[in-house]
C-alpha cells in the first residue's frame, strides 16, 4: 500500500480518556524520546513542513494529538518520554496519560516507537518497548537519523539496537532518514500490514 496523504487534519488534542475521538478508523500511535525527532519523522511520511511542530526544545509535545489522513487511518502523536528537565510529578502525569491511552484503545493498530539510530537504546527505551511487550502491543521499531552515520556503523547500530531491544517475533525494524525520505514507502507498506489495509 502506498500511502501519500492528499489531506491530514488536526483532529483533536487531549490528555485522557475523555478527550479521545470517535471514528471508525484505525489508529496508529508515535513514541519516542522527546529528542529522537518524532515531529521531524511525522512530517517526512506525511510529505507536509508543519502537520507537527518541530521544536529545539525537547518535550514540546505534552498532549496526545490525534491526525486524520484522508479518512483512511488517525494517526496519534504521543508525548516524548525520558526529558529530564521536567518535574518527576510531569513526567509520572505524562506517563499515567501514556499508559491510559495504549492500554484502552481499542481501535490502536500499531505502535511506532523511534529510537536514535546513532546511539544505543535507553533505559527508557527498553522500558517503553518493554512496556508495549507487556500489553501485547504491535510495534515497529523505527531507528531515526540514518544520514547521520556511515553504512558499517549504520550496520553495527542496527545489531546493538535489536539486541538491547530483543524484538520479539512479529514485530518490526527499520532505519530511517527524514533528510533522505527514501523510505516512507516501506514506512507505509510496514503499516499496512498491521492496519490490514
Amino acid at each position: 500500500m502506498k500511502i501519500n496523504p492528499n489531506k491530514v487534519d488536526i483532529m483533536t488534542s487531549g490528555v485522557s480518556k475523555a478527550h479521545y475521538p470517535t471514528h471508525g478508523l484505525p489508529e496508529i500511535a508515535l513514541a519516542g524520546r522527546s529528542n529522537v525527532g518524532k515531529s521531524t519523522f511525522i512530517n517526512a511520511i506525511t510529505g507536509r513542513k508543519s502537520v507537527a511542530r518541530v521544536s529545539s526544545k525537547p518535550g514540546k509535545t505534552q498532549t496526545l494529538n490525534f491526525f486524520n489522513l484522508d479518512d483512511q487511518l488517525v494517526m496519534v502523536d504521543v508525548p516524548g518520554y525520558g526529558y529530564a528537565k521536567e518535574s518527576k510529578a510531569k513526567r509520572a502525569e505524562w506517563g499515567k496519560m501514556i499508559e491510559e491511552y495504549f492500554v484502552n484503545r481499542e481501535c490502536l493498530k500499531v505502535v511506532i516507537q523511534l529510537v536514535d539510530l546513532r546511539h544505543n537504546p535507553t533505559e527508557d527505551d527498553v522500558l517503553m518497548y518493554d512496556f508495549l511487550k507487556h500489553y501485547q502491543i504491535p510495534t515497529i521499531v523505527i531507528a531515526t537519523k540514518e544520514d547521520k552515520l556511515t553504512k558499517n556503523n549504520i550496520n553495527k547500530q542496527q545489531k546493538n539496537i535489536l539486541h538491547s531491544l530483543q524484538l520479539e517475533e512479529g514485530d518490526e525494524f527499520m532505519t530511517f532518514s527524514s533528510v533522505k525520505k527514501d523510505k516512507v514507502d516501506d514506512v507505509w507498506n510496514l503499516i499496512a500490514q498491521f492496519i490490514g489495509r
